[in-house]
């Protein structure tokens, strides 16, 4: 079957399609179909030669087979050491035979490519650190993934992803209006509480422009209000986009480059318009790297850098705290043990270890490292869309051990992860392994101790 009705080489881009898709629960007639689909050995061959370039080649012809990667890896580390996990073979029996066969390949080879692709890497890239050579198979798995998805060979939930970007620019059904609804109404919610509170949508000429993840929206809208309430706090000149406030990529966790294009633009769209001096990502790692470090290169701008200075919230985070636009009680910091989940994306991808470190300076009182830590840390386990894949569910449990592991041998209690896959992993890691622990964002946290200046204070206070 060369194309089924769900499962095919085609985009979503309709609203049509997307709830076709949606309707498939769990994506049974969709996995179904997969495994008759054709594979254009012409088309695929013709897309690896235009676009595998120079490093990806020499990446692939340079593995010396040593195996310093193997222990790098937290899938191999969970998996009993298992040889097929070792990064540089899950690549070469993947990418690497697609190379050697020309795109030869039948319908059980690409099913193998999307399981390791999708259940054996989340693209943490921390395999790149301990290679002698440097190759990335991160990088090249992210590689793989969009080779697969031109073939329709992507996880249900990703092909939704992508199509939730292509129909709203959003990871998830979110339209402006609702988007603009519900800033309005968080607003409302809180400004009796925090005399002057604004939401400033569409603002022209603002120093910061602030970009979020759709699940905000969706699903826990008071993250936006204590965004408005930290920068009100701190007497930020601000806004938000009415368009092109979206800052996650569920197109590039899928491989369907051409939509990380639509959505990084949508942004760079809003940066032009609004004419804002910076912006600032919320706590997201993924939002960050997709939007500020690959972004750009999608975009096509030459200079590889978005538009306007843009800035994870940890770094914003950091200067307020440094600067004195918010302030600590220092009977309120953290008193209990804590630690700190480094985001691959923003920390090991991005370098922005030390403005982790310096803001639980200022936060707590007894702040435990995990071992490793900043770059060497590993990835939460749920990375790289590993979260969201029922299909993998089993695989991403059995990955969540070595943060299990490394979060219990702190001895701390708290966990803060500024980013929203990291949380979710480590809320699922509560969940399954019952270790005691609780997980939070960074601004929950920053306002149950932030000083309020008397005159933004309540009347009634």
């Amino acid at each position: 079957m060369p194309e089924g009705t769900l499962c095919n080489k085609k985009t979503i881009d309709t609203q049509e399609a997307l709830h076709a898709l949606l309707a498939d629960k769990s994506g049974k007639k969709y996995y179904e179909e997969m495994k008759q689909l054709d594979v254009n050995a012409t088309v695929l061959w013709g897309v690896i030669r235009k676009t595998l370039k120079s490093r990806l080649r020499t990446w692939l012809e340079i593995c010396a087979h040593c195996g310093m990667c193997a222990d790098s890896c937290f899938l191999y580390l969970t998996n009993g050491r298992d040889p097929k996990q070792v990064p540089s073979y899950k690549i070469q029996s993947t990418l690497g035979e697609l190379v050697k066969r020309k795109g030869k390949v039948d319908n059980d080879f690409m099913h193998h490519c999307m399981d390791t692709a999708w259940s054996k890497c989340t693209c943490c890239n921390r395999c790149a650190m301990y290679c002698p050579f440097g190759i990335d198979m991160g990088v090249m798995f992210g590689y793989l993934r969009g080779l697969l998805f031109s073939q329709g060979f992507v996880p249900w939930e990703l092909k939704i992803g992508s199509g939730m970007h292509r129909v709203y620019r959003a990871q998830m059904d979110v339209t402006t209006e609702d988007w603009v609804e519900t800033c309005e109404w968080m607003c409302e919610e809180y400004e009796e509480d925090w005399p002057g509170l604004t939401f400033p949508i569409d603002k022209p000429d603002a120093d910061i422009m602030y970009t979020v993840n759709a699940r905000e929206v969706k699903h826990y809208p008071e993250d936006l209000a204590e965004a408005a309430i930290l920068f009100h706090l701190a007497g930020e000149n601000w806004t938000v986009p009415s368009q092109g406030w979206e800052e996650t990529s569920l197109a590039m966790f899928a491989g369907d480059w051409a939509a990380c294009k639509m959505q990084v633009e949508s942004v760079y769209d809003a940066m032009k318009r609004l004419k804002s001096k910076r912006m600032v990502v919320t706590e997201c790692g993924h939002a960050y790297r997709a939007t500020v470090v690959e972004g750009p290169y999608w975009a096509g701008l030459k200079t590889g850098k978005t538009p306007i200075e843009s800035l994870h919230y940890v770094e914003w985070l950091a200067e307020a705290l440094r600067t004195g636009k918010l302030k600590i009680d220092p009977s309120k910091k953290i008193k209990e043990p804590v630690t700190y989940q480094d985001s691959c994306n923003y920390i090991r991808n991005a370098g922005l270890a030390e403005c982790a470190r310096e803001i639980m300076s200022y936060i707590a009182e007894d702040f435990r490292e995990m071992t490793p830590c900043r770059e060497y840390n590993f990835c939460c386990g749920g990375g790289g869309g590993f979260n969201g894949i029922g299909r993998y569910r089993e695989q991403r449990n059995i990955g969540l051990k070595i943060k299990r592991d490394q979060v219990l041998d702190t001895g701390a209690k708290l966990v803060i992860a500024p980013c929203h896959n990291c949380w979710d992993a480590i809320r699922d890691m509560e969940e399954i392994y019952h270790i005691g622990i609780r997980w939070s964002f960074l601004k929950p946290v920053l306002l149950k101790m932030v000083l309020v200046p008397e005159h933004l204070k309540p009347k009634d206070e």
